[in-house]
């Protein structure tokens, strides 16, 4: 494969994925990110969890995570919570309001994959799919 092709993949790739972003951005108005959502959707979906936990499976450095949790803290969508056994660790718990804001990002995802990809066929989204399943596998 030629170089010129590996960079006009990832250019573009980059591009679908930064107007998602962006468009996503538009029609939430929740002054939150995608990572905020992606942290609250972890939580939602594996309960309580310790920040280094969250970090390490989103693939986000803990410093980040300390900056994305205080936001959803202050917000009111998380809440810290102490291990009754070792105060010394702290888990972030998800909040009704957390949960509910889960779910509308979720819809507003939807709509956006939706029209994304209802310029694609049948045939042609299920090649997508299995190409980022295998450029997702690990195993080399």
């Amino acid at each position: 494969m030629k170089e010129q092709t590996i960079f006009e993949i990832i250019h573009n790739m980059d591009k679908v994925t930064n107007n998602l972003i962006i468009q996503w951005n538009k029609i939430f108005y929740e002054n939150l990110g995608v990572s905020h959502i992606l942290v609250l959707g972890h939580i939602m979906e594996n309960g309580k969890s310790r920040p280094s936990d969250i970090a390490r499976v989103l693939g986000l450095t803990p410093p980040t995570l300390t900056h994305l949790s205080e936001k959803l803290v202050q917000k009111e969508l998380a809440i810290r919570l102490e291990d009754k056994s070792d105060r010394r660790i702290i888990y972030l718990g998800i909040t009704d309001k957390g949960i509910e804001i889960v779910k509308r990002a979720n819809i507003e995802g939807q709509i956006l994959r939706k029209n994304l990809f209802e310029k694609l066929t049948d045939e042609e989204r299920l090649q997508l799919l299995n190409i980022y399943k295998k450029l997702n596998d690990n195993r080399n």
